[in-house]
């Protein structure tokens, strides 16, 4: 990271080892950890080589609040028969284990084999387009019947081709049906900002949210991590303008300027500040972790990972009141710093994608 906080260009690519140690700063798991204000969940397309139910049943045992649940071809296929009787046997399980749930659609093949995160919302073929917009709505549909705190969505890169002007138009007409879909099913949808996508920055939902007219369903994924890589603001004061419009929050380590999800220690974000400005937020949803890249290893990860989170909630504490007052202080001109950062500086559109957690790569 250039000392200044500016802009590093991301490399080609970043190796993930296979190995899987532990994070470097993790630390030992109390017996009994304290009560905090957060409900942590883990990601299930990081436990992509473990049966739905197993995975489930590994997040209850570890003592994960909920579960992040990515519809994909081995974990609730979205597009297989039966679905509406899946989704109740799930929803059942949830409940047998005391686990809260998001619904989140980031799966990379489920519609395409041979396009990662394709068809998107942006695609030239309306036809494509129409597949990801039915793919959302059948997403709201399982949303509710689980009982998910909120469904989880992203626009897709920009296609070779097309303008940003039209890329927007297009974000705007498809998610039309989905938020309608939304309103009917009572689910709040959560758009992410995603490096390399068109929706990649925080200034970037807030285009989108004045382009819709503002819905009252419309709200905000925020990654911690991707704060970290390409917002102009570190990821601390990105929780805290991003408070009146969050639904759902996922949590891993970062290096700015490089789009890789990483295991907690191995990257530079301090979270003890960023969960203290959360905290301060009043935010209820799961605080979800998100290693997609790390199925290999998996329930390592995961037993790693929710006893730092719960070491940097009671480091958080002591803070928690000077970033409410924080908060209280921001929330009057929010809507104010959220134009304000749509000229902030920032990388790209585009530019992380090259990395390996981007949608252009496999």
């Amino acid at each position: 990271m250039n000392p200044s906080g500016a802009w590093i260009p991301a490399p080609a690519s970043v190796g993930v080892p296979e190995t899987a140690p532990a994070p470097a700063s993790a630390p030992a798991s109390p017996a009994s950890p304290p009560p905090t204000p957060f409900r942590f969940g883990y990601g299930t397309n990081g436990l992509a080589d473990l049966r739905l139910d197993d995975a489930l049943a590994l997040l209850a045992d570890l003592g994960y609040d909920g579960v992040g649940l990515t519809l994909d071809h081995m974990h609730l296929d979205p597009l297989a028969p039966d679905l509406a009787a899946r989704t109740r046997r799930v929803a059942r399980r949830l409940e047998e284990l005391g686990l809260g749930v998001t619904v989140e659609t980031g799966a990379r093949y489920v519609l395409d084999p041979r396009r990662k995160h394709g068809p998107s919302l942006l695609d030239p073929d309306p036809d494509d387009r129409a597949r990801r917009v039915d793919l959302l709505v059948r997403a709201v549909e399982v949303a509710a019947e689980l009982g998910a705190h909120a469904l989880h969505c992203f626009s897709g890169i920009v296609p070779t081709g097309t303008d940003e002007d039209t890329a927007w138009k297009r974000l705007a007409e498809t998610l039309t049906p989905v938020l309608d879909a939304a309103a009917t099913a009572g689910v709040p949808l959560a758009v992410e900002p995603e490096p390399g996508h068109l929706l990649a920055t925080l200034a970037d939902f807030h285009r989108l949210r004045r382009t819709l007219g503002d819905p009252e369903l419309l709200g905000l994924t925020l990654d911690i991590g991707h704060c970290q890589c390409l917002e102009p603001l570190p990821p601390e004061d990105c929780v805290r303008d991003a408070a009146p419009w969050l639904r759902h929050v996922q949590i891993e380590d970062m290096r700015r300027g490089v789009h890789e999800h990483l295991p907690f220690g191995d990257g530079e974000i301090d979270f003890p500040p960023v969960l203290a400005a959360l905290a301060a937020t009043g935010y209820q949803g799961l605080t979800v972790v998100e290693l997609p890249r790390h199925s290999h290893a998996g329930p390592h990860f995961a037993a790693h990972s929710l006893p730092f989170l719960h070491a940097a909630a009671r480091s958080a504490a002591p803070t928690t009141s000077a970033a409410t007052e924080a908060i209280d202080t921001g929330a009057a001109t929010a809507t104010a710093t959220a134009s304000a950062s749509a000229t902030a500086s920032a990388p790209p559109t585009g530019d992380p994608s090259v990395t390996p957690e981007g949608s252009s790569t496999p």
